[in-house]
């Protein structure tokens, strides 16, 4: 099916983007195999490229990016000058080893740096920046706003917060990118030490009255207002979603972990039978009204289903080649991509061609596509005059 122009109505719902990149972080937590997260890094860099938009929240992903860069830098780092719990043969180099009371066995600072400690901290620290940056593409793609208003009535107050968390990042990025472009239009630095002092100081200006503003709006819409219900129907409310939520967790740690298979499943569908049932209990007490409230079509199951089918893949994939999905340190080999869990990475492309374009994406080309043949014919107009022949 082909993608159509993002508008109001056909606009994807944030849920999926969420659902989708949550998919992808699981499958990579499901490897330590350098390509495969790298496959995963770039499937994600892929479709944010696609599909994102011009909105502030959209332009946060080259932060993630760089922060999951500084992730690998520093296990590195830990890993060199404190050392690795991986043995190894290759010793790389050998620091002055700073000696420890007893009471710190099993620390140490400095010692025999080894290849093999080295390149178990790398591929540990990429696994956590593929985390980082498959975050960061969930924050590029989903509207934050759109996506408060399909959290449910119950949830409604801490959806707010987290919204706003979640849009703390995105707006300093923006601020800082703006703030550099004017300085770079008065012929200053943008950087340097220094430029950051002068950034700095205007950043944190502009996030003050943006949270003094949003308190003044929340303020003014009533937030916190909650209607009265009876006491058992808050105790119940209460009971189910503790009780649904512990569940959960309790599934999804049986169903991730190496044992645990046989209760994770009925565990996490039970748990999320009652914290369905709490937050619909709860919603009672909200009083908010709903105003074109957000649709999930068929391209959202396609974009949630893709994520989702990826993680699914790669849980799989560890019960039947999981020395394929964690190529050992001890010893030294060279990391393979292993055929079929890749083509399933591969499936986490799919929201690069169904989900709605941004706006403006086919109007853009359009006018690039028509700006270039204007281009050409005014250059041979001019080649013509030159001359002096009629142009045929």
């Amino acid at each position: 099916m082909s993608a159509p122009q993002a508008t109001r109505t056909t606009a994807l719902h944030a849920g999926a983007w969420w659902l989708w990149a949550l998919g992808l972080a699981t499958a990579a937590s499901r490897t330590t195999d350098p390509l495969l997260l790298g496959l995963l890094v770039g499937v994600a860099g892929y479709v944010v490229a696609a599909r994102r938009t011009d909105a502030p929240w959209a332009r946060s992903y080259g932060a993630f990016v760089k922060l999951g860069l500084v992730v690998i830098a520093i296990r590195l780092l830990f890993a060199f000058f404190l050392g690795s719990p991986i043995p190894g043969t290759y010793t790389l180099v050998t620091l002055p080893e700073v000696p420890l009371p007893d009471w710190a066995k099993g620390v140490r600072i400095g010692g025999r740096v080894t290849a093999e400690g080295m390149v178990f901290a790398l591929y540990d620290g990429l696994k956590l920046a593929t985390l980082l940056i498959c975050v960061g593409a969930a924050n590029a793609l989903a509207n934050p706003a759109r996506l408060l208003k399909s959290l449910p009535g119950a949830l409604y107050e801490a959806g707010v917060a987290v919204v706003v968390a979640m849009t703390f990042a995105p707006n300093l990025v923006a601020d800082v990118q703006r703030l550099r472009a004017a300085r770079r239009l008065r012929g200053r630095p943008d950087r340097g030490f220094k430029a950051l002092l002068q950034v700095g100081l205007p950043v944190l200006e502009g996030a003050l009255e943006r949270s003094v503003a949003l308190a003044a709006a929340m303020d003014a819409r009533g937030y916190g207002r909650s209607a009265q219900v009876p006491p058992a129907v808050r105790h119940t409310t209460s009971v189910l979603t503790l009780g649904g939520l512990l569940g959960v967790c309790a599934g999804t740690y049986g169903l991730l972990g190496d044992t645990g298979g046989g209760y994770g499943l009925p565990l996490l569908l039970a748990g999320l039978a009652a914290a369905l049932a709490g937050l619909w209990l709860g919603g009672r007490r909200s009083v908010r009204s709903r105003y074109r409230p957000e649709r999930w079509g068929a391209r959202a199951w396609l974009v949630a289903g893709s994520g989702i089918a990826v993680a699914a893949l790669m849980i799989w994939a560890n019960y039947y080649a999981p020395t394929a999905l964690h190529p050992p340190a001890v010893p030294l080999t060279t990391p393979v991509l292993p055929l079929w869990p890749a083509v399933s990475v591969l499936v986490g492309l799919l929201p690069a061609f169904v989900a709605p374009l941004p706006p403006g994406a086919d109007r853009v080309g359009s006018r690039a596509s028509r700006g270039a043949s204007s281009r050409g014919r005014r250059r041979a107009a001019d080649i013509d005059v030159l001359t002096m022949e009629p142009t045929p």
